[in-house]
């Protein structure tokens, strides 16, 4: 992706009311010169996948109608200057000012724990590091020198909190509006991983790969088939005709930046370590406090490649439901997690959240072998038991809601509605519906159902649109 390649039109009625936002009402970037850059990058449904991606499972993803534009200009002081236009920012301190100089200390890059404690320090900034961490993630990654500033404008239609990724939505039009507009040449799946350490090590959210990587390579009315060994984009598949998917929103508010997700997380690397030992692999110190490194030529390093099989036969009665933080690290020193960080106060579950990614890559297999073929009601089905599967297997792991099962059960009673799970990191957020195609209606009820039985009025996600690296970039000048 040189950069991100330039486009003519706008085309989507979202860019053009920006662009229009913009040219009619340009007083935030009145004093500066030069051309904008226009990105856009969507959110994502999760289909099938979802928190078994830092486990090296594969991910199919949706991306969604709903996306995260940025307008971006140069200026020649070296000052970042963001506003944000979405609507539910923090306290409605939506502007946000740092000078580069800040992210520099001896003419080198400050380093990621103090960026994470800059934003940390004062809750009204931490919604700016999403977007002002891509600088400095550009600055130690890819040693990039910005000798000019930046004036960037932010939108969202992807709404917070409800596990679609409006996050890693913000984060890519970020990093693609900078890679523009700099000239900075990025590949997708880079782009892809330099978003995600700007979530992982300044925003401090523990998250896999699948959000950015689907924010980037989406196609609409595609699904992305993502492996997360680390980052790879294998293809895109076509729903078939007979099918459609849609997002019913809970209404209770998700997070992956919360503890239950970190624990869940680290639970599962903590199975990880464990069946290393029962394997009889090698386990070095890393000189990193609670992280060990692992020889794996039998699994490449990954518990996802374990077979459901395998690990029901050969280690999960040997794997302790429950382990408290101080009793793992005397017995096994760390995990191979570079993210998350182990609580010797805290216990942690790690039967379930190790088995669940194991069973979720083979259901994921599953569910692409049966898209890949001619889809019968019986196979149309079966697609449906996989998603109930997956969902069942979040709230093993505690990553569900009563609220979302209500969905999922009300799903269950619709004929024309085939499954439904759970999405992104879970514990509230969106579901995921399968359906007949047309079954729109039988979408509906389900939500008026809901409405009726919790008086929460549910947002319905309907509809698909290309990722970051099919957009590229508009530039535009204000002068014409």
């Amino acid at each position: 992706m040189n950069r991100a390649s330039q486009r003519t039109e706008p085309e989507l009625p979202d860019v053009t009311a920006f662009i229009e936002m913009v040219r009619t009402a340009p007083g935030f970037f009145d004093g500066a010169s030069g051309d904008i850059f226009v990105t856009r990058a969507p959110g994502r449904l999760d289909v099938m996948g979802g928190i078994a991606d830092y486990s090296g499972a594969s991910m199919l993803e949706l991306p969604i109608a709903e996306a995260a534009i940025a307008g971006l200009q140069r200026q020649k002081e070296r000052r970042i200057k963001i506003k944000s236009l979405v609507a539910d920012a923090l306290d409605g301190n939506r502007e946000f000012e740092l000078p580069l100089d800040e992210l520099e200390t001896g003419g080198e890059p400050i380093n990621y724990e103090a960026a994470q404690a800059r934003f940390a320090h004062n809750p009204n900034d931490h919604w700016a590091a999403y977007i002002a961490g891509a600088f400095l993630v550009l600055m130690r990654e890819r040693g990039v020198r910005f000798d000019e500033g930046a004036r960037i404008l932010l939108d969202s239609r992807v709404p917070e909190g409800k596990g679609v990724s409006s996050s890693a939505a913000i984060e890519v039009a970020a990093m693609s509006a900078i890679a523009s507009a700099f000239d900075i040449e990025l590949e997708p799946d880079e782009m892809a991983r330099l978003c995600q350490m700007v979530e992982n090590l300044i925003v401090a959210a523990p998250c896999g790969i699948m959000d950015q990587m689907s924010s980037v390579h989406g196609q609409a009315n595609r699904l992305v088939l993502i492996g997360c060994q680390p980052a790879e984009m294998y293809r895109t598949l076509e729903l078939p005709d007979e099918l459609q998917l849609w997002g019913i929103d809970s209404g209770v508010r998700h997070s992956v930046g919360g503890g239950d997700y970190g624990a869940v997380r680290t639970g599962a690397f903590m199975g990880y370590r464990m069946i290393a030992d029962l394997a009889g692999l090698t386990v070095e110190p890393s000189g990193q406090a609670g992280v060990v490194r692992i020889n794996d030529p039998e699994w490449g390093g990954y518990l996802a490649n374990l077979t459901p099989a395998e690990f029901e036969s050969e280690f999960s009665q040997k794997l302790p439901k429950k382990i408290t933080g101080k009793e793992f690290l005397a017995r096994y020193q760390g995990i191979t997690d570079t993210v998350t960080r182990i609580n010797p106060e805290k216990r942690y579950a790690v039967l379930n959240p190790t088995r669940h990614p194991i069973h979720e890559n083979e259901r994921v297999t599953i569910f692409v072998a049966l898209l890949q073929k001619s889809i019968t009601e019986i196979r149309a089905r079966s697609l449906g038991e996989l998603m109930y599967a997956a969902h069942e297997g979040y709230n093993s792991c505690r990553r569900g809601s009563p609220e979302t099962d209500r969905l999922v059960q009300l799903v269950k009673r619709s004929p024309e509605l085939y499954g439904a799970k759970i999405t992104g990191g879970g514990s509230g957020g969106t579901v995921a519906v399968l359906g007949r195609k047309g079954a729109g209606e039988a979408v509906n009820q389900v939500a008026r159902e809901y409405e009726q039985q919790t008086g929460y009025q549910p947002y319905i996600f309907s509809g698909s649109s290309m990722g970051a690296a099919a957009f590229g970039h508009l530039r535009i000048d204000l002068k014409e």
